[in-house]
């Protein structure tokens, strides 16, 4: 019988040391969004980790059951920065229209268009409110980078639950976002 979950934190005070505690895993999470959106983002990823905290840190009464609902908390929060980031350098009076090309174009080209982003990160705060376990369970695995068995131990389920919730978010996501 799995016993009750306990509350890992809130902000701020209390997050602060589970902050500092898991500072290199949520690092690890800013450098893999920073890779997402290549040069569209222009800040490093200690920025945008950052720039996460401080949004979290301004938020009331934030608490979290669990180490699994924190880092998808926080990889949601980075994906929300590096998405407004995104769209604002992106427009047009900001030279949005104009390419700016490096020497390493690879990344350039792999990074996905700031609208596809946006109607994906739309299509996920909807299947947050559909279903919180599925969205937790997509935040954790493709912008957190867990693998299936990491979510399940963060999550106390099994494996094939998780899988279970992955392939249903999965088809959730298909359908919301359409052809």
């Amino acid at each position: 019988m799995a016993s009750a979950p306990k509350s890992v934190g809130s902000f701020p005070g209390q997050s602060d040391a589970l902050f500092d505690e898991l500072y290199h895993e949520l690092h690890r999470l800013a450098r893999r969004e920073a890779a997402r959106f290549g040069p569209a983002l222009g800040f490093s990823p200690t920025t945008l980790l950052h720039e996460a905290y401080l949004d979290m840190s301004q938020r009331a009464g934030l608490r979290f059951e669990d180490r699994a609902k924190f880092f998808a908390y926080a990889a949601r929060a980075m994906r929300t920065l590096a998405i407004d980031r995104a769209r604002q350098r992106s427009r047009k009076k900001r030279g949005g229209g104009l390419d700016i090309t490096s020497l390493d174009t690879q990344t350039a080209e792999d990074c996905a268009e700031p609208e596809t982003l946006s109607e994906l990160a739309e299509a996920l705060d909807q299947l947050a409110i559909l279903e919180p376990e599925l969205a937790t369970v997509v935040d954790l695995k493709f912008f957190c980078g867990f693998t299936i068995p990491e979510i399940a131990t963060l999550q106390g389920v099994s494996e094939r639950t998780v899988q279970r919730h992955w392939e249903k978010a999965r088809t959730l996501l298909f359908h919301m976002l359409g052809p």
